[in-house]
């Protein structure tokens, strides 16, 4: 029997350039099983330099955008489809960059009412000489995901941390600092613009770092958050307020932190393109919901076609 997708060409693209490239081959490996399993021809392509060439030469129906990072989602293969007039999953050009920049982003969700730590951009060599604020503090580069390059400056630390004035530092001459909020992780999925629910993520060891989101076993995740009712409500809420103030389309991911001592809930950065790794979590949240896996990459690969081109708006 056909599947919802037989006769379809749906190019799937994976890996990348950034330091996020291992996780999204892993990401585009099950999202490309399961449009086969759907029934789709499916081309899956490395996404390089000549990505262009690639896909003219493919002439695929629709990309399955399964990049990760810097260059596959800020906004730069999102302009290559465009140019290309590929439809593509998730989001557009300028929502992409602007999710990306972590400081114009928290500037256009706090305009529209969502509430996000304090703090801004410091150059990081300055940030290294002395503290730029009173610890507990957060470090973190301002254009990077998977909690790459980020560091936790605790209370009564004598120094900032001194990677960020490595010369091999690549993350840019600006680093992001905030306040560190203590208490809870949570995250909420967003799909077709209605929050899904909250996940409460417990790392194994130390913070919700790069081996604790994807190493296995390196957390702990409870759907839904056993957080009170008030702060869940309120959670989904920033997450659609914050999906919607960023242009954003398709499936996303907030995450947010939560002191359940002071009752104070932040919304930390939304992510365009979130993981769709065995332990990630927006699968796992529409698994919750009775959406399972290959239903859901269905849903993102028709929420692409349904625009009818790059960049347009489902009907």
């Amino acid at each position: 029997m056909p599947g919802p997708l037989s006769g379809h060409h749906v190019a799937v693209l994976l890996g990348g350039l950034s330091s996020e490239r291992e996780v999204s081959l892993v990401s585009g490996a099950a999202c490309a099983g399961a449009l086969e399993r759907l029934g789709a021809k499916v081309s899956r392509v490395d996404a390089g330099r000549d990505l262009a060439q690639v896909l003219a030469k493919l002439r695929p129906d629709v990309c399955f955008n399964a990049l990760h990072g810097a260059w596959g989602e800020d906004g730069c293969v999102q302009g290559v489809l465009e140019t290309l007039a590929i439809p593509y999953s998730h989001c557009g050009v300028l929502a992409s960059a602007l999710a990306m920049d972590k400081a114009k982003s928290k500037a256009v969700m706090a305009a529209a009412g969502v509430a996000v730590p304090g703090g801004g951009l410091f150059n990081r060599l300055a940030a290294a000489r002395s503290h730029v604020m009173a610890p507990p503090y957060v470090v973190k580069p301002n254009a990077e995901g998977s909690s790459v390059g980020v560091f936790i400056v605790p209370k009564g630390a004598n120094a900032p941390p001194q990677e960020i004035a490595a010369p091999d530092w690549a993350f840019g001459e600006e680093v992001m600092i905030e306040p560190y909020v203590a208490g809870k992780e949570l995250a909420v999925g967003v799909m077709e613009g209605r929050a899904m629910t909250v996940t409460e993520i417990i790392p194994r060891a130390g913070f919700y770092d790069y081996e604790a989101k994807y190493g296995e076993g390196g957390s702990e995740h409870v759907v839904p958050a056993p957080i009170p009712p008030h702060a869940f409500e309120k959670a989904l809420r920033l997450a659609e307020t914050a999906h919607a103030a960023l242009g954003c389309r398709g499936v996303t991911r907030s995450d947010l932190r939560y002191d359940d001592v002071n009752d104070i809930l932040v919304l930390l950065e939304v992510n365009t393109q979130p993981g769709m790794t065995p332990t990630s979590l927006v699968p796992e949240q529409a698994a919750k919901l009775g959406v399972e896996f290959d239903r859901l990459v269905l849903w993102i690969t028709e929420d692409a076609y349904a625009r009818g081109r790059a960049g347009g708006t489902a009907s």
